[in-house]
């Protein structure tokens, strides 16, 4: 990877402002060196299906820099759906270490699959990580989408059910044959936060971690001030926000229906799927971004609340400590959940 170090007092405080936003939005930004002072280091590989940007404000250390590609290439390894070579793909197609439907799993995988069945349990099946078998019928990246039949949807729903999937330590253990996993929905956040480990385990005070969309503050700017963190507006430019929130310490993630979506004849279809029908989500919200310690919560929590819908999602995000939202409707209202302004600042568009 072509790894750069980029200074200048100036320079860096205009980045901080735009940096993150690029970030959120997925939009890798044309940046070079200027002078020699307060350095910083950056770089940006196509990682997780995605554009995985990680930045560290202060040191130079470019072995650390490479440390964090490695652990997101490591964890890919392990949670991809549709790399043959990874251990999630070898639980489903049936060729893990087993007994029966009794699989030997490593400790990795084990403990992503619990935080999965976690927020199953929570969302009462609303978020599901046994929907593999619906997620492989719809493909969003095609230049030619198609709608699954009716008849595979409803041949897939029956494998469909987190319930048929139980966790023992490093044994999981599946219902029947054709149970499979899917952890799209919540392994960025896990493997942000593992980066983030790293990168203090290191010594690293300020650093930010951005992967795909998962955007993850290691404390604040050197400067002791908070990074800029903006949220898309939806459907829109990438670069265009509709607010500039004020982070320290915390994670930003964000789900939406304009990430992956086609529309076919009249009807328009995104990438949030109901493990009920198998057809995606059909309520009232364009996009839920959540603000948390953990990104994993955020990843959890922001296709849990979307799932629930506006009422029930709001009242989620505000029974939970530290935790915070925004939603976003279709008819272009922001609701922020109670509290989020006395919490985190925010800069209007």
């Amino acid at each position: 990877m072509n790894r750069k170090i980029y200074t200048d007092l100036h320079f860096l405080s205009l980045l901080f402002i735009l940096l993150p936003v690029l970030l959120l939005t997925g939009c890798k930004s044309n940046m070079r060196k200027v002078s020699d002072e307060s350095a910083y280091i950056t770089d940006s590989s196509f990682l997780l299906n995605t554009l995985v940007t990680i930045t560290i404000y202060d040191k130079q250390e470019e072995a650390i820099l490479e440390g964090c590609f490695d652990l997101v290439e490591k964890y890919e390894k392990i949670y991809s759906r549709t790399d043959s070579t990874s251990e999630l793909y070898a639980l489903n197609h049936g060729t893990a270490p087993h007994n029966g439907l009794n699989y030997q799993i490593s400790n990795e995988l084990s403990k992503i699959i619990e935080y999965g069945l976690y927020y199953s349990e929570l969302s009462k099946g609303a978020f599901d990580i046994s929907i593999a078998p619906i997620t492989s019928l719809w493909d969003f990246t095609s230049s030619a989408p198609t709608v699954p039949s009716e008849e595979e949807i409803n041949h897939a729903l029956t494998y469909v059910g987190y319930k048929s999937i139980q966790l023992n330590e490093n044994e999981v253990t599946f219902q029947k044959e054709g149970v499979a996993i899917d952890l799209g929905a919540i392994a960025k956040g896990y493997i942000a936060d593992k980066v983030k480990e790293y990168l203090i385990a290191c010594g690293v005070k300020s650093a930010m971690i951005n992967l795909g969309g998962n955007v993850l503050c290691v404390g604040a700017k050197p400067d002791g001030s908070p990074f800029k963190v903006g949220v898309q507006q939806p459907f829109a430019d990438r670069n265009e926000t509709l607010a500039i929130m004020e982070i320290t310490d915390y994670s930003v993630v964000s789900s939406g229906i304009y990430e992956r979506s086609f529309t076919l004849g009249d009807v328009f279809y995104h990438h949030i799927m109901n493990p009920k029908t198998g057809y995606p989500y059909d309520n009232d919200l364009v996009a839920v971004t959540i603000y948390s310690k953990a990104s994993v919560d955020g990843d959890g929590l922001s296709t849990t609340s979307f799932a629930l819908g506006l009422e029930e999602g709001l009242a989620l995000i505000q029974s939970i400590p530290n935790t915070y939202a925004i939603f976003i409707t279709k008819d272009d209202k922001i609701h922020y959940s109670k509290g989020f302004h006395d919490a985190i600042n925010v800069i209007e568009e």
